[in-house]
């Protein structure tokens, strides 16, 4: 049972006005966090990939996917299993560059089905075959 607190304040903060921390997985059903938990196991064990470079992979996904908690814990395993800033750094601009260009990719398609092109590539309307050869800047045929 909780018991009342006092703040660095001197209030007293009675337990039922008292922030519970939450914690994780809390509302996934025990089955499934086994199933979760031994899934994430099997990734992380020895493979075709060093973990390090695991490590650097979870970063961009968790960057990419906006988990802040993801973030932050592979960046500390990363940091813990040798890799440099400079490696860290790299990873986080190969997350930007998929995440801008998936902006492109997404703002292509808007524009073909809202038949908008608000500024033609060389002063030229970009035509469908151009766009499937990449060669509009922009989507997978800019450097993936």
């Amino acid at each position: 049972m909780k018991k009342a607190i006092a703040t660095a304040e001197g209030k007293v903060v009675p337990a039922r006005k008292q922030k519970r921390a939450t914690s994780s997985y809390t509302m996934i059903e025990p089955r499934f966090r086994r199933n979760y938990f031994e899934f994430y196991q099997e990734i992380y064990r020895p493979g075709a990939i060093d973990r390090k470079t695991k490590e650097l992979i979870a970063i961009a996904a968790s960057l990419t996917a906006k988990c802040q908690g993801c973030t932050d814990g592979h960046i500390r395993k990363a940091l813990k299993l040798g890799a440099t800033k400079e490696e860290i750094s790299e990873t986080i601009v190969v997350a930007m560059s998929i995440n801008a260009a998936a902006v492109v990719d997404l703002t292509d398609i808007a524009a073909e089905h809202l038949e908008l092109e608000f500024f033609p590539v060389n002063g030229q309307p970009v035509s469908s075959e151009n766009s499937e050869n990449g060669e509009n800047g922009g989507g997978q045929g800019a450097g993936e």
